[in-house]
């Protein structure tokens, strides 16, 4: 398998996958750039070897072909300040005019093609679309790990076009690289916190994680569907009741694969889902009616910062209260707080997840972690064991 270390970019002419759909104002000014500064280390590799990267990307979701509401013209500027150089914008991403564009790039050259979601063809993952867009370029780098879960013309079917010339970006290789190091060879002992709303949202990463993980953390709002599931009164907390026999069944996987399940003893509970009101600390199993738990207990942060300080490996995916609101981010605080001590000690932590990344550069544990990832729907179906369409086209498999 080729290597974007071990590739000749000179003279190519490189297509470059990537994740260019950011959040735009109402007057088109982007207002969160990370994906894009994430792929500006490969497009400058490709441009330091003397070869030309041929930008692609999706951005939005137009419904019916080409929407100036949505066309890759809104990046143009900004990216040519992340390299450095212009960055000339394509009329499309396929057909003759664009294939001439490319052709006639010079050395370190950049070009950015027009929404490939302005052609239906792209979800579809068309292969007829996908030689279309192979035609522009002499490799391709798939350096999109947020859509790799995604069979895609430009994400997956595009590869059988470049049987030996193509390979990951920099993201994608450091996104694997890091995935794999918590779920395939990890530092003991491996701990997860996994946190959010729902055990339904997370029931399948759970249940992979139980065949690798020592330790499992359970926090946020799935703390009270186990609760009641064991006959605790949880108030008006949020409770998927018909979930409580998977609560259960968990619980016995995990004693049968000996992983230790720490979940709040008690709560931050509060009588409205509100910034100002009231609150008081509750057993989590005996909040009263009309009360709420919204954030762990102080017992529960001791018994969570000791497992995660003594922990080899830590995964965090999703917050362990409504951090959102500063009455109920103590918990997720100390959460962060103990991944960065443990850290320091030399265990390897990824964070990922929006909420948990948001959670992190909030309160400022980006620096102390040891990866951070980008993606959203990949990274749950990696961390459920499913095979990402993205990451087996470049591979082979």
């Amino acid at each position: 398998m080729q290597t974007i270390e071990t590739y000749d970019f000179a003279g190519k002419k490189a297509l470059i996958r990537v994740d260019f759909n950011v959040p735009l104002d109402e007057n088109f000014v982007i207002t969160d750039d990370t994906r894009m500064r994430a792929a500006v280390q490969t497009i400058n590799k490709v441009i330091a070897e003397g070869g030309s990267p041929i930008i692609m990307s999706h951005f939005g979701r137009p419904k019916d072909g080409p929407n100036p509401k949505y066309s890759m013209c809104h990046l143009v500027s900004h990216l040519s300040e992340l390299l450095g150089r212009e960055v000339k914008m394509a009329p499309d991403c396929i057909g003759a005019e664009v294939q001439a564009m490319a052709k006639a790039l010079k050395p370190r050259e950049v070009l950015l093609l027009e929404n490939l979601r302005f052609h239906k063809e792209e979800e579809k993952g068309d292969e007829g679309f996908a030689e279309q867009l192979a035609a522009n370029g002499d490799c391709w780098i798939n350096d999109a790990f947020g859509t790799a879960h995604r069979a895609h013309a430009s994400t997956a079917v595009i590869a059988k076009f470049f049987p030996n010339d193509k390979m990951f970006g920099y993201l994608i290789e450091s996104e694997v690289a890091s995935l794999d190091k918590v779920l395939k060879n990890p530092q003991r002992p491996l701990t997860a916190i996994m946190g959010g709303a729902k055990v339904s949202s997370k029931i399948t990463i759970i249940e992979n994680l139980l065949d690798k993980v020592d330790n499992l953390i359970l926090g946020g709002g799935m703390t009270y569907t186990f609760v009641k599931a064991h006959g605790g009164e949880v108030g008006n907390s949020i409770c998927e009741l018909e979930y409580l026999d998977t609560a259960l069944a968990i619980e016995k996987k995990a004693a049968e694969k000996g992983v230790k399940i720490y979940m709040a003893t008690d709560v931050v509970a509060a009588d409205a889902f509100s910034a100002d009101a009231n609150t008081k600390v509750t057993e989590a199993n005996a909040i009263p009616e009309g009360w709420m738990g919204l954030d762990a207990g102080p017992n529960s942060i001791a018994m969570f910062k000791e497992v995660i300080e003594n922990s080899g490996t830590i995964l965090w995916n999703g917050p362990v209260g409504v951090f959102e609101m500063e009455k109920f981010a103590v918990g997720s605080i100390a959460v962060g707080e103990a991944i960065v001590k443990a850290t320091a000690k030399g265990a390897f932590s990824l964070v990922g997840g929006g909420d948990s990344v948001s959670c992190v550069n909030q309160f400022g544990f980006a620096d102390g972690v040891s990866y951070i990832s980008t993606a959203g729907g990949a990274l749950l179906e990696y961390l459920e064991g499913q095979v990402l369409p993205g990451v087996a086209a470049v591979r082979g498999e």
